[in-house]
């Protein structure tokens, strides 16, 4: 199983693909696509599209994983996000992919045991599970990682029942 995870944003997206290996999990490839900002909304939308275009095509995941929409006292910010998700539900559904949406609070769940982890205790998760020698920087791409992995545990659970 290959799972890409997907840290939405409208100026940053994060992402982080990883795959079953030998019993646990290793990361292939993560990191972040930007947006210039002098650009208007539809180049920036397409352009995150054209990214996670290219990452589909290059890694071929078989899961795909992104944040639940959520709320943002910068209602800007929250509106910006809410389109570049949709952007991110149209380019993996196009591909056939299947798509989990988690929250926050279930992603930091599912990589640290707790749900209101602090974003520094995820990142030392995801290094540890990923047997990274230092924490994924920057913080989106951490964030994409995490989500994968939430993916990944979520699906082999699943597969059990």
């Amino acid at each position: 199983m290959r799972v890409l995870g997907i840290d939405p944003g409208f100026g940053r997206m994060g992402y982080g693909i990883i795959e079953e290996h030998r019993g646990g999990l290793r990361v292939l490839d993560y990191g972040c696509f930007e947006t210039k900002p002098t650009e208007r909304a539809g180049g920036r939308l397409r352009a995150i599209r054209d990214a996670l275009a290219g990452l589909l095509a290059s890694w071929k995941p078989t899961l795909a994983a992104t944040e639940s929409l959520f709320f943002s006292k910068n209602v800007k910010t929250a509106l910006q996000v809410g389109e570049a998700r949709g952007v991110i539900l149209l380019t993996v559904a196009e591909c056939a992919l299947p798509l989990i949406e988690l929250s926050p609070q279930e992603v930091k769940l599912a990589v640290t045991g707790y749900g209101n982890a602090e974003k520094s205790q995820v990142q030392r998760m995801v290094q540890r599970i990923l047997g990274l020698p230092k924490p994924p920087k920057p913080d989106d791409a951490a964030d994409g990682l995490a989500l994968a992995i939430a993916a990944a545990q979520m699906r082999k659970f699943l597969r059990r029942l």
